[in-house]
């Protein structure tokens, strides 16, 4: 017998669902009691069904509304509903599939995926071949329904689906959804083509075994009248591109045709997904081969893809040109996320360039944080600009130079972001404009448009490093007056550009920026009393990044007086809580180590509320251990935040941080930050521990029994960061010990010596690890040295590149005093270490004495002739250096 609602109780539900769409919160409040108590009675849910499925004289809002609490319950309590109720939802669900409805068919097909998520695709097994089996209804509602219920199954489960759990159901699935490509109807054909993208990603065999008439369709299909099927089959060839560039080889002109003019699509859905093809073609080895012959007509399509569009101009209110009073509204401020302190060494190559990611779009229209055809033109440009380089030049500056003056704002504006986008990659081609181009960028500074004003921030931005290497006064003097005037911009977009700008301009510039210290601070410091919430974030970056850039030259008393009142006023007026305090922190830390002695007098409140906010924090980890069902995990970044602003204390004030540590809890709270489960909380504990053991070892040293075996235990390289900063604190406290470091060798040396030979570990961890084996050799060289041959290969590569300096200094003493345990240690590459004696431009005395024995040891144990023969393999520059320096 099947089940039947009592008349009063459905009365009961439909009630409830109408109340649940009044807009009254003391209603909505009631209807979520009701639910509850609702839930209690396993038969609610068939009543849910019901309305969904059975009762066709509702309104669509009720029934579909009835179907989303449904979803919600088999979300949260599937595994616990009767048998019977499972099965009468499971039954209704297919039965009805084919409602009028559009609504209806998309909630019942939501319901559907949502069971079948529930690991219920094993324990239905007639769910697939019945939709699959109504996809060839005649009557298009049910093929229509069946079709985005198979959708939705295919974006939730498509790993599943190609698994043998289910005995490879897509072997039958795609070749059936293949034939759908040629269906009359526009909305079946895009259904067809969304279910087979869900699987090119993975690889599916099924889809494998039947790419060519699959790659087939999609050409059919290239001109289709409906948006929809033309988006999914651009989707689909930008896909293939990454996962099958071997298929499309052939066909590779006409597509690059095709894309061209889908990328200019008059639904702007469709020349967005064109235009991924292109970012996702630079990436691979063939693109300068495949695009070479197309740049003449790709260029102006991707320039003209980044004009702002009149709906953009709307949403930014770009007619808006003051809005500094207006505050910000929460959901405008991005989360922030702190990056905890990494220890690295200083090269002699100056900007290495390794590793320096940079934010490219970021700092364009944020307001628009969704992906849009302008940004993707723009990004398209920028990896394509750094695929061919100068070549791009040719197709770019008659168009630019048309854009960059034209009298619309709009089409400026899109000229000045291409300019910023090529800067990367044909930063050489475009030195000879330059000399015109920064002063035109630095007057659209002053444009009367605020959507030109911010993106000539940007776009200079991108051009700092040209503007540093030239005279100053030249561009760098005129480009800093305007961009601080831009800074207290009476736009809160301007203010946010110019800021960001600003930054990248002193970590260029450095200390070219300290003559004018007092303007750029008095600048600064003004912006604190005008700026809203969100830019206040980004304040505080250009005032650590100012630190960062011109150092110990900030420890001036009138630059003190300047800076730090408005910084410590903010800094009392924010909560422990409040996470506005992570870049106000970030700020302060790069200010301490930069004010050195200056930043005394304001050291001990600072420090204090440290040390506050990483005991609550690890007193609320432990609550949280205890009792996880009544507190909140806490939010770590507080600890991390924290520990990274006493580094820059023990950094900036050295011996003067001893009577802090002295009066505080700081090396228990220490000990237990470095056995945290949290990688980077492990990461920012060590960095302290080394700058402690610089700063006052005394407080260090009575732990050391404690900390080392910790230290040990975290010298592996999975986690390169932590990995490195307990590497560089063994280093520091090895100068400290001693010989006492005698019994603790056994603790770190193996491992030391496994990640020094480990392949493709990152350079500054390398030179870390080189720079601790060298000191732990220098205070223990008996225990250390018979290793040598094991190490001293990779050891002397990894430390060549360094500047000389007091870390490099004494792992080389080490080296010398290894050799002198170990001379065998050394011979099989001895080369390496005549090289790596080379890289030292001017070592100390005794340091150079040391050098030349070993050099003359060797020489005289091997003979004249065997030296002669064995310095042949020397390159020509290495034989001239130990010639001058060392006389052999």
């Amino acid at each position: 017998m099947e089940w039947q609602p009592d008349e009063q109780g459905l009365q009961q539900v439909l009630q409830l669902l109408k109340d649940s769409q009044s807009p009254n919160t003391a209603m909505q409040r009631t209807v979520q009691e009701k639910l509850k108590q609702l839930n209690q009675f396993p038969d609610f849910n068939n009543y849910l069904i019901f309305v969904l499925t059975r009762l066709k004289t509702e309104d669509e809002a009720t029934r579909s509304l009835s179907g989303l609490i449904l979803k919600n319950n088999v979300k949260a309590h599937y595994q616990s509903l009767p048998q019977p109720v499972a099965d009468f939802i499971k039954r209704e669900c297919l039965n009805s599939i084919g409602d009028a409805s559009s609504l209806i068919r998309a909630t019942i097909g939501i319901l559907i995926t949502t069971i079948a998520s529930k690991g219920e695709l094993q324990t239905w097994p007639e769910l697939l071949p019945q939709l699959c089996n109504l996809l060839n209804s005649e009557d298009y509602n049910t093929c229509e329904g069946a079709f985005g219920a198979l959708q939705k199954i295919c974006e939730d489960s498509s790993e599943l689906l190609d698994s043998d759990a289910l005995n490879r159901p897509l072997n039958v699935m795609i070749p059936k959804f293949l034939q759908f490509f040629k269906h009359c109807s526009p909305k079946i054909r895009s259904h067809a083509i969304a279910c087979v993208n869900q699987f090119i990603m993975d690889r599916a065999q099924a889809l494998m075994d039947n790419i060519d008439t699959f790659i087939e369709h999609l050409f059919a299909l290239a001109v289709d009248e409906d948006p929809e099927v033309r988006k999914n089959v651009c989707r689909a060839l930008v896909m293939l591109l990454e996962v099958r560039i071997d298929r499309l080889l052939p066909h590779m002109h006409s597509i690059v045709q095709y894309m061209l003019q889908r990328t200019q699509d008059s639904d702007e859905n469709v020349a967005l997904e064109a235009c991924e093809f292109w970012l996702t073609l630079a990436e691979q080895p063939i693109c300068k081969e495949v695009l070479s012959g197309h740049l003449l007509q790709l260029i102006p399509i991707l320039v003209n893809g980044m004009k702002y569009s009149e709906i953009d101009i709307i949403l930014l209110k770009g007619d808006v040109e003051e809005d500094e009073a207006v505050p910000d509204s929460e959901q405008d401020i991005k989360p922030r996320f702190h990056k905890s302190r990494t220890v690295t060494l200083q090269h002699d190559e100056e900007r290495t360039g390794d590793g320096e990611e940079v934010d490219d779009e970021d700092d364009d229209d944020d307001t628009l944080s969704d992906w849009n055809l302008r940004k993707c033109s723009a990004a398209a440009l920028d990896v394509l600009a750094n695929v061919f380089r100068d070549d791009l030049l040719p197709h770019l500056l008659p168009l630019l130079k048309e854009l960059l003056f034209h009298p619309e704002w709009v089409i400026k504006e899109s000229g000045i972001l291409v300019l910023g986008a090529i800067a990367e990659g044909c930063m050489q081609g475009m030195v000879p404009y330059l000399p015109e181009l920064i002063p035109h960028l630095i007057q659209c500074l002053s444009d009367k448009k605020a959507l030109v004003r911010s993106i000539a921030c940007w776009t200079l931005s991108r051009y700092a490093h040209w503007v540093v290497s030239q005279p100053p006064d030249m561009y760098l003097k005129p480009l800093m007056t305007e961009l601080l005037k831009r800074v207290l911009d009476s736009s809160k977009r301007v203010q946010e550009a110019a800021c960001s700008a600003f930054a990248t301009l002193e970590e260029e510039a450095c200390t070219e920026l300290v003559p004018y210290l007092g303007f750029i601070l008095d600048t600064l410091v003004f912006a604190f009393g005008k700026y809203q919430h969100k830019n206040l974030l980004i304040l505080y970056d250009a005032i650590g990044t100012l630190a960062d850039s011109v150092g110990h030259h900030l420890n001036q008393p009138e630059y003190i007086q300047k800076l730090m009142p408005p910084l410590i006023q903010k800094w009392n007026e924010l909560k422990d809580e409040d996470k506005d305090l992570f870049p106000l922190l970030e700020c302060l830390s790069s200010v301490a180590t930069a004010l050195q002695s200056g930043f005394l007098p304001y050291c001990e409140p600072v420090y204090q509320r440290c040390v506050t906010l990483v005991q609550k924090t690890l007193a609320q980890a432990m609550m949280y251990t205890q009792h996880p069902e009544q507190c909140e995990a806490p939010d770590k970044d507080f600890m991390i935040v924290a520990l990274d602003l006493l580094s820059g204390l023990a950094e900036g004030l050295g011996s003067h941080v001893e009577q802090l540590v002295a009066r505080s809890t700081i090396m228990t709270l220490l000990f237990q930050c470095m056995q945290d489960t949290m990688p980077e909380v492990r990461q920012s504990s060590f960095a302290l521990l080394g700058d402690l053991t610089k700063a006052c070892f005394l407080h260090v040293r009575p732990c050391i029994a404690e900390f080392m075996p910790i230290l040990g235990t975290n010298l592996n390289p999975e986690f390169i960061s932590v990995c490195n900063n307990a590497t560089w604190a063994i280093g520091e406290i090895c100068m400290q010990m001693g010989a006492e470091m005698h019994p603790y060798v056994p603790l770190v040396l193996g491992n030391l010596v496994e990640i020094i030979n480990r392949p493709n570990t990152p350079k500054t961890l390398l030179e870390n690890t080189a720079i601790t084996i060298g000191r732990l050799g220098f205070v223990c060289p008996q225990e250390v040295a018979p290793m040598l041959q094991q190490f001293i290969r990779p050891w002397c590569t990894s430390l060549r590149n360094i500047r000389d300096n007091e870390e490099k200094d004494s792992a080389f003493r080490g080296i010398c005093v290894m050799i002198g345990v170990n001379p065998g240690g050394v011979v099989q590459d001895f080369i390496f270490f005549c090289d790596a004696v080379a890289s030292w431009l001017s070592p100390k005395d005794d340091l150079r004495d040391m050098f030349y024995k070993i050099l003359h040891g060797f020489k005289d144990q091997v003979g004249e002739e065997n030296w002669q023969h064995f310095s042949e393999q020397f390159p020509l520059l290495l034989k001239e250096r130990l010639a001058t320096f060392y006389q052999v």
